[in-house]
């Protein structure tokens, strides 16, 4: 651990100007609202109703409770700065921000890649998928995503704290990260930021490509399909498709290049940190009939129960 003589940071935010703060805190904290109004509606769903038993959804709702927990590491803050006069963060504060960040970030990757496994399985090994994907085997693989994603939030935090600041305190962003605070550093960051870009950016990049290549290798096994059965898988693979680039596009764009400030880092962190999870349960529910068929039934359920009580 560097010496250190910054006890705290004062975090910019979005914008210095005061009414276009509030315009973007507005929209921010409905998004934020919307976000974890709608996974935790995805995660009672799927918990609750019987016919969203199979390992789609058993990944799904981890995949919305990443998506809750990764928005919630910056939303509040970020909110309830705005109506501060210092928006000060402790030096601790900040490193947990770093830890919480990095640990729903990378759950929600692996969580994608587990979801495309068992598309692959699904479609291209139809009479072994049963078998292959057991309860025990998507519990195990869960909990091996939740391992993942506390050992990379932990090398985040390992390199956080090999970091040296000495003076300035402002961070130019809405929330602590790496790359903002390798700007404050008083010491050669270069190897750091090698190491950042090749923990991040490598696990960014090489769970892309291998999506990708994944999902490519299913539409091209959709050819030998029923047109029924094509339809239904490539309307889920699409949704799937759609939900990974969204989340790899700014995380790629963050976690793969030099040290450098760009004009719109701090709108694609929110878009990544924020937006993101905001699309995600829209995109999983409005294009996935057996979905919005079990909220209708449970939440009807529901209304009825109520009213008999």
């Amino acid at each position: 651990m560097q010496p250190n003589n910054v006890t705290e940071f004062i975090l910019l935010g979005l914008t210095q100007d005061p009414k276009r703060q509030k315009m973007v805190i507005a929209v921010i904290f409905i998004f934020y609202l919307g976000t974890v109004v709608r996974n935790l509606l995805i995660i009672a769903t799927i918990k609750f109703s019987r016919t969203l038993g199979s390992p789609m959804y058993f990944f799904l709702l981890y995949l919305s409770l990443a998506d809750s927990c990764f928005s919630t590491s910056t939303a509040p803050r970020l909110i309830v700065d705005a109506f501060s006069t210092k928006k000060s963060i402790q030096y601790n504060e900040c490193l947990t921000q770093v830890f919480a960040i990095h640990l729903f970030g990378a759950m929600e990757i692996f969580v994608l890649i587990l979801m495309a496994a068992d598309r692959y399985v699904a479609i291209c090994k139809p009479l072994r998928y049963p078998t292959i994907m057991r309860r025990q085997v998507c519990i195990i693989l869960v909990s091996f995503s939740w391992i993942g994603s506390f050992i990379h939030s932990i090398a985040q935090i390992i390199l956080a704290l090999r970091l040296s600041f000495c003076g300035p305190n402002l961070i130019d962003h809405y929330c602590c990260d790496l790359q903002p605070l390798l700007k404050l550093a008083c010491m050669d960051t270069y190897v750091i930021n090698l190491l950042l870009v090749s923990n991040s950016g490598a696990i960014c990049t090489c769970s892309f490509v291998i999506l990708m290549i994944s999902y490519i290798v299913i539409l091209y096994s959709l050819k030998n399909h029923s047109a029924e059965g094509r339809k239904k898988a490539l309307s889920t693979c699409t949704s799937h498709i759609t939900v990974v680039i969204l989340s790899f596009g700014p995380c790629i764009f963050i976690y793969t290049r030099p040290p450098t400030t760009f004009p719109m880092d701090k709108m694609v962190t929110v878009f990544y940190t924020i937006g993101t999870p905001f699309l995600n349960p829209l995109i999983y529910t409005l294009r996935n009939a057996e979905m919005k068929n079990a909220m209708g039934k449970l939440w009807h359920i529901k209304m009825i129960s109520e009213n008999q009580t």
